[in-house]
């Protein structure tokens, strides 16, 4: 029979998608099961309306046979079949799908969905195989057709002969060379992990012949090599259980099976949304955090099915950043497919979904936080600096989804604490959430800044991750009370008449003495003051403004972070009797008041963790109060 010849857009359109649609060969497997499962569930729904078709769901499979000598691979299916008409209008011309088609003329049935919509699927088969003969006999009819292309020159339609109603497809595996290696699609345990992957939970059984071993007869410690036909899928996927039916160890099985981590999850959010959007999801919360998973090689997202069958291995749009931990599967009829079932649209359906896992995800993260209070912080120990970059990130546009979430190490409870258990007992007479930052929990409770807000008796909460002061900046405030780092120019601690009436004695009759040691470091701070927070302390260094010296560190410690400065303040403690000797010193010997201006000012460097400039002035300054 003479060839014919695909049409023009169409030969266009089968070597573009063979080169580049597909981004791996072995989704040309998936298409083809699809497929094969679309026309047996066409039998399905003939069934519903024919009174002389009856349904036997157990008639009906799927089977992968492998031939590496003649290196053909057949795929088989019980379904429907395809007339001559259909072959030719199926298979003869690209991108018209008898699946669509099949699907407005039975819209009003309900029961099974129908997966390929694009007719796009079948031609990936070309990545792999040089030629395709497709032999099918539709329902009803006693004739068969053959189909048969070896790629864009064309295709021939020609009667065979096929016993059974059904579709054999037959793909001619291309020969290895040297940069790809295609005997992988001949090899049973490479089809049969494919298989797995993609096409586990399709409604019908796929089968294949595997090798196995039995005992010799005869032999007790003797085996053979055998090949049996073995069902390679599950069919019946988890999410599609009845709730009832699954036990914490079912999902812990789930877990470790998809290779979602080597830990055991510490929650599992179990999901069937039935509304907008219908959808079943498994989500879980893992206990560890992985190797990789603060560094640019991770990978966000959740295995995304359509129907039973996976699309995509790692669906990032359906997690936001903050949550990115989160693993787990989604499976939805509802999602448009374009083109190929790897081309997601970004449509409202799949935004619907996404915005409900969200809220779920939260949700079982604050029942964790009020009932699970020790694997909550197990969680947070591993992730809550990334809950901290989402209140960060995106100028602060998550803040009110994760406040709420967050926890820090509390001076009062020696533990990790939430702002809503900071705020809840706050003294009425108390302004501000007080925060002090620092490289950890040690280091903070000897900052002398701390002193004033210690005595006082308020709370005060260590943060010792970088991300910290960067996250509280963006939220600004909690349940209406502001954040004030204990470094701050202004505490807000009112002083009573008597302390106020010493400070401002204080701040005249030394402002001499201030205004020369300002001089001396100049560029260096922004003034020197009398401290009202200063306790036992001799000196410290303070911020004013909206960058803190703790962020300074971290800006300037970032690559090209440039001449990052936050405006420095240093403070002296009036009642110390260090203070008295820079009095004496100034009385009768400005060069001696410049020299412990110079120690203080690194003695205050020294306690903040920044560097000094010049150790070996620094050193020798020391050496000169020595002798």
């Amino acid at each position: 029979m003479a060839k014919k010849q695909f049409k023009a857009e169409s030969k266009r359109l089968l070597e573009m998608m063979i080169n580049s649609i597909y981004t791996q060969r072995e989704i040309f497997l998936r298409e083809l099961i699809s497929n094969a499962s679309d026309a047996i569930d066409k039998i399905y729904y003939r069934a519903l309306t024919d009174k002389n078709l009856t349904f036997d769901k157990d008639s009906y499979f799927v089977k992968i046979t492998a031939d590496k000598g003649s290196r053909i691979l057949t795929l088989s299916d019980t379904g429907i079949g395809m007339t001559k008409e259909e072959l030719e209008n199926n298979l003869g011309v690209i991108a018209k799908s008898g699946s669509l088609a099949f699907k407005k003329e039975n819209e009003a049935q309900e029961g099974h969905n129908i997966i390929g919509q694009f007719g796009v699927g079948f031609y990936s088969a070309f990545m792999v195989a040089d030629q395709i003969t497709v032999v099918s006999r539709a329902l009803g009819s006693d004739e068969a057709y053959k189909w048969e292309s070896t790629g864009a020159e064309g295709y021939t339609i020609d009667t065979a002969e096929k016993a059974e109603v059904g579709t054999d497809i037959y793909l001619t595996i291309k020969p290895n060379t040297e940069d790809d290696n295609y005997d992988e699609f001949l090899d049973e345990y490479r089809l049969k992990a494919i298989v797995k992957k993609y096409s586990d939970f399709i409604r019908y059984p796929i089968k294949m012949m595997v090798s196995t071993s039995r005992p010799k007869e005869g032999t007790e410690n003797e085996f053979e090599s055998v090949q049996e036909e073995q069902t390679v899928n599950s069919m019946v996927p988890i999410w599609r259980k009845n709730k009832s039916e699954l036990t914490p160890e079912s999902y812990e099985q789930f877990y470790a099976e998809k290779h979602y981590g080597f830990d055991k999850p510490l929650k599992h959010l179990h999901v069937s949304a039935d509304g907008a959007v219908v959808y079943q999801a498994i989500l879980f919360i893992p206990e560890k955090t992985p190797f990789d998973y603060y560094t640019q090689e991770y990978e966000k997202g959740l295995e995304l099915y359509s129907n039973g069958v996976l699309i995509m291995n790692k669906c990032a749009s359906l997690l936001p950043d903050y949550f990115s931990f989160v693993k787990g599967m989604v499976d939805s009829e509802n999602l448009s497919l374009n083109i190929s079932r790897e081309m997601l649209q970004h449509d409202r359906q799949l935004n619907l979904i996404a915005k409900n896992i969200k809220n779920k995800i939260k949700g079982a993260l604050l029942s964790m936080l009020k009932d699970e209070r020790e694997n909550y912080e197990t969680f947070y120990k591993a992730f809550g600096r990334q809950l901290k970059f989402g209140v960060y990130s995106e100028y602060g546009s998550h803040k009110d989804d994760l406040q709420d979430l967050l926890m820090f190490n509390s001076s009062k409870e020696k533990a990790l604490v939430t702002l809503d258990e900071y705020v809840s007992r706050m003294p009425e007479e108390q302004k501000y959430i007080y925060y002090a930052t620092g490289g950890s929990i040690e280091r903070i409770d000897k900052l002398p800044q701390t002193e004033l807000v210690t005595d006082k008796g308020y709370e005060l909460l260590y943060f010792t991750d970088e991300i910290d002061e960067f996250a509280i900046r963006m939220l600004m405030s909690y349940k209406d009370k502001e954040f004030k780092n204990v470094s701050s120019g202004d505490l807000g601690i009112e002083a009573d008449e008597k302390e106020k009436e010493a400070e401002n004695a204080d701040a005249s009759s030394n402002n001499d003495l201030f205004e020369f040691m300002k001089s001396q470091l100049e560029g260096k701070v922004k003034s020197v003051k009398a401290s009202k927070r200063l306790k036992s302390h001799p000196v410290c260094l303070t911020a004013e403004g909206e960058l803190s010296i703790e962020m300074e560190k971290i800006l300037r410690a970032m690559p090209n972070a440039g001449n990052v400065q936050a405006d420095k303040v240093l403070e002296i403690n009036v009642n110390h009797a260090v203070f008295q000797s820079l009095k004496d010193a100034f009385a009768s010997d400005h060069e001696k008041v410049k020299l412990y201006t110079s120690l203080l000012y690194h003695q205050a460097l020294l306690i903040e963790g920044l560097p000094i400039q010049d150790p070996v002035e620094f050193t020798n300054d020391i050496c000169k109060v020595m002798v």
